[in-house]
């Protein structure tokens, strides 16, 4: 996480903080909305850190978050584009200019109200839910925008829509107590995995190792695939 600091930066004149993106040895002033997950991971990540970095850490993750935000709120339809430039003096710009519906500001905004309790990220995912539902929704589902400064429908729901935006937006406005973070940790396509504790009693025998089976042996195909059960 200390290592993502030399990658950051903050616009001219209205500071908003980005993440360069680095190639090789060089760097672009440009931050695409699939990096909006690093809010999230920032804040998650700080309470492994003593006092003094967890703060930064934090304080990061919220000015990121704040940016990934004004992605939204930079355009006429408030959807995000696919990626944005930064110049000196005219802070932000879209590049691609198509949104497919995304997961990551949302989920960041998930993790950043459940650790701070703050409800001012609630209020940023009821103003993007409320721009998919004016800008994407139709009849049959929800598509992407060809372009999010005119507002033109593609004709495709990306399966992620279900699996990972909407199931942030549900949690981002459930009792922390649903999918608790003290019994569940989300992998990157946001299936819950139950946290489990290995207990080592000592030896094979007790705790998960000692419940492990003996490893199969495999045989050649005229013997059979597997060994004696």
């Amino acid at each position: 996480m200390k290592g993502l600091r030399s990658l950051i930066r903050k616009t001219t004149p209205s500071a908003f903080t980005y993440i360069c993106e680095k190639n090789g040895g060089s760097l672009t002033e440009k931050m695409d909305e699939l990096a909006c997950f690093a809010p999230g991971m920032l804040a998650l990540g700080s309470f492994g850190y003593g006092p003094g970095d967890r703060e930064q850490f934090l304080s990061l993750a919220e000015e990121l978050a704040w940016t990934c935000y004004n992605f939204y709120q930079s355009t006429p339809t408030k959807l995000a584009g696919e990626n944005y430039f930064f110049h000196a003096g005219q802070d932000m710009s879209v590049g691609t200019s198509w949104n497919i519906l995304r997961p990551e500001t949302v989920e960041s905004l998930f993790y950043l109200w459940r650790l701070t309790g703050n409800k001012t990220y609630q209020e940023w995912g009821w103003n993007i839910f409320q721009a998919f539902e004016k800008n994407s929704r139709t009849d049959s589902g929800y598509v992407g925008l060809k372009d999010v400064n005119t507002g033109v429908k593609d004709n495709m729901m990306q399966s992620f829509f279900l699996a990972e935006t909407l199931k942030y937006l549900y949690l981002l406005f459930s009792p922390s107590s649903v999918i608790s973070f003290d019994e569940w940790v989300f992998n990157t396509e946001a299936h819950p995995l139950k946290i489990v504790t290995r207990h080592d009693e000592g030896g094979n025998s007790g705790g998960l190792v000692g419940q492990l089976k003996p490893p199969i042996r495999f045989r050649s195909r005229k013997e059979g695939r597997l060994g004696d059960d």
